[in-house]
Formats: structure tokens, C-alpha cells, sequence
């Protein structure tokens, strides 16, 4: 049975989140399985998903648009088969029907969950963005969003056009590992349990630990330009797309709700 992000929930009424499945690597070794290729790649998104948006800001970035090409699926989950009712990320039947999304020339895909089922006929996961895709192997390399970001900063330095700029400096790790932790499970993460929570008692979990995390980030950023310095880093990029999206989420979700 296909199944999505609203099928992860625990007894409780708790939003839970799976593990992602795909998790191999691009190196910049060209003996590696995955080597690093200008023109090998394609980067599948969502300009409505924060994760997707983060590894497409470090393409931007990196300067790394030349060598992976990308396109968007629409913005609101459609029918991803006739067969079943599972509701999904889904590409548009031409460039006008949807700003900024378009279809798949690649591989002519109406659906992520067709390439999913294209790279693994047994795969019984969630049909999420991102997907990095071989187009070479014709399947996918990686769809875990934080894996993504770290190869795009530096396994393509040998091609991409600011090499130079390290979102992931080696003096600064621990601090950005240690921001990420707490941001990830309170704010990047905490906007999806609070919005999927079926029962009050996590929702109010999940909203209280969410807005003690946004006023650290408020007194950090209050002394500071950057959440670990004065340096744009890693920890910025994945705060950043969740919190650009944090006021118009919520009031879809407050329309909803009054409309009900």
C-alpha cells in the first residue's frame, strides 16, 4: 500500500517521521559507484517543500546549476495513480498549469512515486523530494535532504563555480551539528508534528518546544548575524527555508481549520 507523510503517526496521535531510503553518495573519487559529473545528475523538487528548497539553495549557491539540472513537481499533492487514492507530489502536464513546476522530460514521469517505483520495484517507502537521480543508472542516489547538501558542498568543488564558499568549514562543525539537532527536532521537524498531530496532548508538546526554539534563534540572531558566528554556514540554509515559509503555512492551516 502507497503511503505518505500522513501515514506516520505513533498511538499517541504523534507525528513520527521514517528514516529516508536511499542513502548513497556522489564522490568526488571517479572510481566511486556515483562519481562527480557535470551534466550526470538531476535534482527532483518542490518549491513547497523546505527540505527540497535547501538542497536547491546550495545548488544556487555552490553554483552548481550549470552541472545538475532540476525541475519542480506542482505544489499541492495530486492522485498519483488511478489505481489506488494515494495523494502525492505530482508533475504538470505542461509549463503553464503550474508556476515554476513543468514535466518530466527526463523520464517522462507523471508522478516522484513513478521514479520511486522506476528505481526500486519493491520499495514499499514514502514517495518524497528530494530525489537526486542518476541519469546515467537511471535510479535514484540519495533522497535524504542533509546527505544531499553536504555532497553539493563539496564533491563537486572541481566544477562548481564557487568551490570556494564552505557552508560546513571543518572549525565549525560541532557548533553547526549541534545547532542542526535542536533546530531539526523543534523547528525543521517540529513545524510537520505540529501540523499532522491527530491528538491535543502532542500537538501542544510539539507547538510549545516549537516557539521556545524560534526566541533562542531570536536572542542568538540578536548578538550575532549568523547562528554560529559571523559566517553564513549549513545552519543558516536548513533554519532558513523553514522559517520563510512559516507565516503563510500557518495561515493555510488557520483557513482550513475555520472552514471546517
Amino acid at each position: 500500500m502507497a503511503r505518505s507523510a500522513l501515514d506516520e503517526m505513533s498511538t499517541t496521535g504523534a507525528f513520527v517521521r521514517t528514516p529516508s531510503t536511499f542513502r548513497n553518495s556522489i564522490s568526488r573519487d571517479p572510481n566511486s559507484p556515483f562519481p562527480a559529473e557535470a551534466g550526470r545528475y538531476h535534482l527532483y523538487v518542490s518549491f513547497a517543500c523546505p527540505w527540497a528548497s535547501r538542497c536547491l539553495a546550495y545548488l544556487k549557491i555552490k553554483g552548481l546549476d550549470k552541472a545538475i539540472s532540476f525541475s519542480s513537481v506542482k505544489a499541492i499533492w495530486g492522485r498519483t495513480k488511478d489505481t489506488d487514492e494515494h495523494m502525492g507530489w505530482v508533475f504538470p502536464a505542461s509549463n503553464t498549469e503550474d508556476p515554476g513546476a513543468e514535466p518530466d522530460r527526463l523520464n517522462g514521469a507523471k508522478s516522484i512515486r513513478d521514479l520511486y517505483e522506476l528505481a526500486s520495484t519493491n520499495y514499499s517507502g514514502k514517495f518524497t523530494v528530494p530525489v537526486l537521480w542518476d541519469k546515467k543508472q537511471k535510479t535514484i542516489v540519495n533522497n535524504e535532504s542533509a546527505e544531499i547538501i553536504r555532497m553539493f558542498n563539496t564533491e563537486f568543488n572541481d566544477i562548481a563555480e564557487n568551490a570556494a564558499v564552505d557552508l560546513y568549514p571543518p572549525h565549525l562543525q560541532a557548533q553547526i551539528n549541534e545547532v542542526n539537532d535542536w533546530i531539526y527536532d523543534a523547528i525543521n521537524n517540529g513545524v510537520y508534528k505540529c501540523g499532522f498531530a491527530k491528538k491535543q496532548e502532542p500537538y501542544d508538546e510539539a507547538v510549545t518546544k516549537l516557539y521556545e526554539a524560534l526566541d533562542k534563534c531570536e536572542e542568538i540572531l540578536s548578538k550575532q548575524r549568523y547562528l554560529c558566528g559571523e559566517t553564513l554556514t549549513e545552519a543558516d540554509i536548513r533554519l532558513f527555508v523553514t522559517l520563510i515559509r512559516f507565516d503563510e503555512v500557518s495561515l493555510s492551516i488557520l483557513v482550513v481549520v475555520y472552514s471546517l
